[in-house]
Formats: C-alpha cells, structure tokens, sequence
C-alpha cells in the first residue's frame, strides 16, 4: 500500500499539484466568463426561477425535474470535501486555501454552466428507455473525437470510485469511530448494503433519495456550524482577513502550524474547490443529462447554482468554523497514518525560530538542510530511549509530541524500530501522540468548540453520513452511464456490484492514501472535459443566443437584460 500510495502521490505531483493545473482550470473559467459576460452573475436570478418550475414545459423529456437534478447534482458535490476536503485544504495551505476555493467556485460557476449545457444538448435516449448524457455524448456526437469520448467515460468510472465512493465511506467511518466508537469495518459494511438499495433502483429512486436528503443534511449542517461561529464570534472577522491577507503570500507559523508558502496554499486550495465543487470535471452534466427541459440552457443555468450552495455557502461555513475556533493549528491526540508521518534527522523545536525556519522549506518542497532519519530506534514501555539518536517525528505537517508506540490491543511496546528513509518498516506498529489533525477529524474537533461542547462532533458525524452518502449515490448513477456508452446497459450492473464492494473495503482503508487518489482521479477525467468545452466556445454562445430569442418569444421579455 505505502508503495501505490507513492507512485499516487508522484503522478499527483505531476497532474493536480502541478504548477499548471491550477492555472489551466481557473484559466478555463476566467475565459468563459469573459467570454459569455460573467453569466454567473447575469443568470443567478433566472436560475433560481427555473428552478422552481417556473418555465417548464408538460411532455418534456426526461427522468427528472429540474430540482431534483439539482439535488442529485449537489448531492454528488456537497460531500466529504465539504467538511474533509475543506479541513485538509486549511491544514496543508493554511487560511489563504480558502480564497482559492472560493476562486474556484466563483469562476466555476461559468464553467459548470457551459459543461451542463452542451452536455444536455447532445443527451440521448438509450435501449432501457432512460436518458443518458453527460461530455462524452457530445465529445463523440459533436465533435467527432470518439477517442476523447472513451477516455473520458473511463477516467469517470476510475473517478466514480475515487471521487464519489471511497472518500466518502473512509471519512464516515472515520467519524463514525470517533464519535460512536463503532468499527469502521462495520460501517463499511452496513452502509454498503444500504447503497446497493438505493442503486439497484436507477436514476429515478436515486433522484427521489436525494431531493430529500439533500435538504435535510444542509440545515443539520448549516445549524451546527452558526452554533461554533457565534460562539467564537470574536474570532470571525479576523479569521475573514486572514483569508484575504495571506491569499498571495502564503500562511505563516501559528500554533503548531510550520507555515505554508503561496503556492501550497493557491494549489491545495483549487485542487480541493474543484474536489467539493466539481465544476470542470464533468461529473454534474451526467446528472443534468436527465431533467426533463427541451431547453439546454435552461439546465445549464440551474447548475449555476452547484458551485454557490456548495463552495460559497457550505465550504465556506467549514472554514470560518475551523478557522474562528482555531482548531486548525491545535494540536489533538491521534494515531499516526503512514502516509501522514515522517521521521527526520535531528531534534527540531517549534521555540527555535531557526528550526521552524528549516522546516518550513522542507514541507514546502523547497532546498533545505532537513534530511531524513535512517537507523533503528529502541522503544522500552512505548518511548524512545535516551539511548537512541536525536531525531523528530512529523505528523500531518507538524512536530508530533508525546509519541508513543504500541501494539495490536493497546499494548505498549518493547524492542528496536528499524527506520528507513524517515518511515517506520513495522506496519503493525502503532503510533499515537499529539500533532495536528486534518479531513473530517479537524471538522469534527472544531465543532466541539461551540455552543453545543462535545455533542458538536455528533453534528459533524450526521452531516457527514448524510454528505457523503448521498455523493456515493449520486457518483454510482455517474459511473453507470459512464459504462452503458462504453459497453451498453448490461454493463450496469456488474459495475454497480462492483462499486458497492469497493465502498465497503475503503471504509478500513488508509484516509491519506484514499485522498491522494481522488486527486489524481479528479485531474483525469477534468482534462478531457476542459478541452471539449474550449472547442464548443463558439456553439456555447450561439446556443445561449438562441435561448433568449427563444424565450423572449415565449414570455414577452429577456430576462438578460
């Protein structure tokens, strides 16, 4: 595992935390809105008014109404990277990630308006008799490019996985564990039965499941949030400015905090807006492909919306709650994941200015006389001798402190570590002690610092079940139609059997590795789609053109203008 985890992580370097990749999603939305004259602004009324039913039309094609597309869209968005996602971007970027997220909605806002739209336009009807849409339909029917259509469709059933069903179980039964101190094994498997009900079903149970949870989990959610703020109100402007004020320098040392560089900051913050929003990925169109509108356009504004509910509002409720409660550069008690911890060379202070220094350009990737711990470490009842050479244990981006190691069974444990290249060999050892946290478990601990104490965590926990099974839902109808254009409808369920497995096993599953694949997985499929809707600028204009002559017909005035 830590050697798949590794080739993740490298082929992360060079797609999601890249240099260009952040440049090349919000360059595609910057343009866009340029381009069509920030709809994003322009539309946001009409779009709620579509929404609602104001303009729909009886006979209409299609599966499902325009709210419940909606929801069974949001319900793929508003998931785990609402509350984990969110969580991990301030740990790694510190407050300036926030920013970028809500650059990336902003601007992905016309993204997703032009991706829903084109995609609804060149939908089909295939041989169950249900809608299919989503960018490899016009990909293929559109453009010509068969081959961009397969990669697609095959990056959306790997992302199926990585995005929309093992993040999300992993962070439930994290949760779930830490809450309840249920097994995360028996949260895998209980929630994987449920998800096969609701699957085995198709779009139209799936869309009826959601257009109720969705709802729901948002007022949880948003109650439980407005509880630690208020609470910590003296803390929420400054919290606001330290969003702006470190958005092009990057965050400096707070806390158990090393410190983060703009670049951490402005990458780590795009890449998790487009994990919560998901616009310019493609995965929403697929939703949308099954409203029942003879409009293309008229979807394409109701998606609009996603990016705003879910970034603007939720994400941004998240941070101001981890941020206002200053959980984000505490330190909590935790076990060590592999991927999480690194052992160095030498003892490191955070009261020495010149360590805090040093490794702040080691954990930036920047040249450093940091090096990693190779030797053995002998452990007599759980801690280190002082017998042992000097060196620093770093968990989650900090110095860990009051390490201990034990054994299966909380026993505490005796003998030599053998260490090399800064990772521990012994994979059954394990190690507990204070660093920072980040995913759901930062949410968690910072909803314990408001108005509701303890009973904070069971918030984060129900909104996080809800969250992120109703993305699970919605991903499974995502990937199902990704496999009937690649191999037709018989494809569907062996796919579905598949998905559900695959939710059960990540429930157990390492949280740093299970995130480092949905951003690989994010960045394939995103690529594609990008690229398709760059080459339909021109149709994209002439098609919302279209549509206002249309409706200025129908209705007597332009809601445009």
């Amino acid at each position: 595992m830590n050697a798949l985890n590794d080739l993740l992580v490298f082929l992360d370097g060079l797609l999601g935390s890249s240099w260009w990749f952040p440049y090349v999603l919000l360059g595609v939305g910057v343009f866009f809105t340029i381009y069509l004259k920030f709809p994003q602004i322009r539309y946001f009324k009409h779009a709620w008014l579509v929404v609602t039913g104001k303009y729909d039309k009886k006979g209409a094609e299609g599966d499902t109404s325009h709210f419940q597309a909606l929801s069974t869209a949001l319900s793929g968005t508003v998931g785990t990277g609402n509350i984990g996602g969110v969580a991990l971007a301030l740990s790694i970027g510190g407050p300036a990630a926030l920013f970028w997220m809500w650059m990336t909605a902003f601007f992905g806002m016309t993204t997703k308006f032009v991706e829903v739209t084109m995609s609804h336009k060149y939908r089909v009807k295939v041989e169950d008799g249900t809608m299919a849409g989503g960018p490899m339909y016009y990909m293929d029917r559109r453009l010509n490019m068969k081959w961009l259509a397969v990669a697609f469709a095959i990056a959306t059933v790997i992302s199926s996985f990585g995005t929309g069903s093992l993040p999300q179980i992993n962070n439930i039964a994290v949760s779930m564990e830490s809450s309840f101190g249920i097994e995360r094994i028996v949260t895998g498997g209980v929630l994987a039965v449920a998800l096969a009900l609701v699957i085995l079903g198709g779009i139209k149970r799936i869309a009826y499941v959601t257009s109720r949870i969705v709802p729901a989990m948002s007022i949880i959610y948003v109650v439980g949030a407005l509880g630690v703020i208020t609470y910590n109100i003296e803390n929420l402007l400054p919290s606001f400015v330290s969003v702006f004020a470190d958005a092009f320098t990057g965050s400096a040392a707070t806390g158990g905090f090393i410190g983060a560089a703009f670049a951490y900051a402005f990458t780590k913050g795009v890449n998790r807006g487009l994990f919560s929003n998901e616009a310019g990925q493609g995965s929403a169109p697929i939703a949308h492909a099954a409203a029942k509108a003879d409009e293309p356009v008229s979807e394409g504004m109701v998606s609009i919306l996603e990016p705003f509910i879910d970034t603007i509002i939720i994400c941004t409720l998240t941070g101001m709650v981890i941020l206002s409660s200053g959980a984000w550069h505490d330190k909590f008690e935790n076990d060590f994941q592999r991927s999480d911890m690194s052992i160095l060379d030498g003892q490191y202070l955070e009261s020495s200015e010149e360590n805090m220094n040093s490794l702040y350009l080691y954990l930036n990737g920047e040249k450093s006389e940091v090096s990693k711990f190779d030797g053995e470490l002998h452990i007599v009842e759980g801690k280190a001798t002082a017998a042992d050479p000097d060196f620093t244990i770093i968990n989650s981006r900090s110095i860990a402190e009051n390490v201990t190691f034990l054994l299966p069974g909380e026993h505490l444990y005796n003998g030599k570590l053998k260490v090399i290249n800064g990772a521990l060999k012994n994979d059954e050892i394990i190690v507990r002690g204070d660093s920072l946290i980040h995913s759901a478990a930062l949410t968690t601990e910072a909803f314990t610092k408001g108005y509701f104490g303890e009973y904070g965590k069971y918030i984060v926990t129900i909104g996080l079940l809800l969250f992120a099974f109703s993305t699970a839902i919605a991903w499974s109808y995502y990937g199902d139609r990704a496999m009937t254009y690649l191999l037709g409808a018989r494809s569907v369920m062996p796919y579905r059997v598949i998905y559900c497995a695959g939710f059960a096993w990540a429930a157990v599953a390492d949280t740093s590795f299970i995130w480092t694949l949905a951003a690989v997985a994010i960045v394939v499929m995103t690529l594609p789609n990008l690229l398709g809707i760059m080459l339909l600028r021109k149709e994209m204009k002439e098609t919302v053109n279209d549509y206002w002559v249309k409706f200025d017909k129908e209705h007597g005035e332009n809601k445009d203008k």
